[in-house]
């Protein structure tokens, strides 16, 4: 049988592991095993952190509709259900983007959610 040596492969995946934690701070970015202990943590706070970003900017949508509805005299909920009720389906970020930039389309279906 032919011996195997892994000298190619492991230079490999260390280089690879090295080059994810190149930024950080000592021997986090110098040593393999911290490292890769490093990178490990990394990952998972990365995958955590785009879904913490989603709740984040829909907490943001919602509350700028709430502002926006208010100033026409609807409370979030109400006029998330007037909404339902008329049949109109936009979604929160759409929403949000109206009651920030075009205040005046938003006053229109407001008012239509008000009216259902």
């Amino acid at each position: 049988m032919v011996r195997v040596k892994r000298g190619v492969t492991n230079h490999r995946r260390h280089k690879k592991v090295l080059k994810r934690t190149k930024g950080q701070y000592g021997a986090r970015s110098r040593r393999y095993k911290v490292a890769h202990e490093a990178m490990i943590h990394s990952l998972d706070y990365a995958y955590r952190g785009r879904r913490q970003r989603r709740r984040d900017l829909r907490r943001l949508w919602i509350l700028r509709i709430n502002a926006a509805s208010r100033q026409h005299g609807l409370t979030y909920s109400t006029f998330m259900h007037g909404l339902r009720k008329a049949g109109i389906s936009i979604d929160r970020k759409m929403l949000a983007d109206l009651a920030v930039r075009d205040a005046e389309a938003f006053g229109q279906i407001a008012a239509q959610a008000a009216a259902a």
